[in-house]
């Protein structure tokens, strides 16, 4: 049997915001993104939906290792120590000491930190299956081709499965809400890079895929016409916060600026996309490029 489920995580209790992928291949399970600790029990309840326990999972792979995706992994391989986790080089001595991925995430959200993610905790060195990208997966009878696609996050990556062109994407094509045409930008500090997320959308493109996994939500299937919208409104948040950088503003009030222009479109986006985060990630971005051409310059 090869089959894959869409499991709704009820973030802070609203559906279609988190959505783990369920891989189950012969008697082979797999969670992509397991989400945060703080949705740890919606997950044993959906997966009690498939006549799962914890104990009967056999792997987690990981995209990337930020709290939404990736928070629950330890408190799952404490319950099933037995669990491989897969992770890119990048990310992997985090989730072994996530301490500096707590501290930095504590300064984002600060006091609602807890209540969004829950516990982040380590995850044991056995345990890891290192990423670097260009890796085929073999779990059960099915497998996965491992992409690397940096852009939101320097250690992310993408799994395809050939047979049945799905490419679960994490966060590298963005929010959209069951193949809504709107497609939010997610692009939180502290390593967002324009230049590299564009190669990411090439490569998945060149996939040909017939269907988009995001974690933020669910299926797109319309690929093609997804990934080109996609590019097009990273494109103009990219302009658009340069723009805004261009006019000296104090950072409160270039906040209130760039959500100004873009939290009319629509609500529920504006809430998952945390657009203070996207600002903050654009803005780092702006500032490392002009730091890098001022010591050219200099030099």
């Amino acid at each position: 049997m090869v089959a894959s489920a869409l499991l709704d995580l009820n973030w802070t209790g609203q559906a279609r915001c988190i959505g783990t992928a369920l891989l189950r291949s012969d008697n082979f399970n797999a969670l992509i993104d397991p989400g945060p600790g703080s949705t740890l029990t919606a997950l044993h309840e959906r997966l009690e939906v498939h006549r799962l326990r914890v104990a009967d999972l056999n792997a987690i792979l990981l995209t990337h290792i930020h709290l939404d995706h990736a928070g629950a992994t330890g408190a799952l391989v404490q319950e099933n120590p037995a669990l491989q986790i897969y992770v890119h080089a990048r990310g992997a001595a985090h989730m072994i000491d996530p301490a500096k991925l707590l501290d930095s995430a504590g300064r984002l959200y600060r006091q609602e930190m807890q209540k969004l993610f829950g516990d982040f905790l380590p995850v044991p060195e056995g345990n890891l299956r290192i990423l670097q990208g260009g890796e085929t997966l073999a779990l059960g009878s099915r497998e996965l081709r491992v992409l690397y696609t940096p852009g939101h996050a320097s250690h992310h990556v993408t799994y395809f499965d050939p047979k049945e062109r799905v490419a679960y994407v994490g966060d590298t094509a963005g929010i959209s809400i069951e193949g809504h045409p709107f497609i939010l930008p997610a692009t939180p500090p502290p390593d967002i890079s324009l230049e590299l997320w564009f190669a990411s959308l090439d490569a998945i493109a060149q996939l040909r895929p017939r269907r988009l996994f995001l974690t933020h939500f669910g299926y797109s299937d319309q690929p093609e016409r997804h990934l080109t919208a996609y590019r097009e409104r990273l494109q103009r948040w990219g302009e658009l916060s340069a723009e805004i950088l261009s006019r000296g503003l104090e950072q409160s009030e270039a906040v209130r600026a760039f959500g100004r222009s873009v939290a009319a479109e629509l609500s529920h986006y504006v809430f998952n996309g945390a657009l203070q985060l996207s600002w903050l990630g654009l803005e780092r971005y702006h500032r490392k490029r002009a730091e890098a051409k001022a010591k050219e310059s200099a030099g």
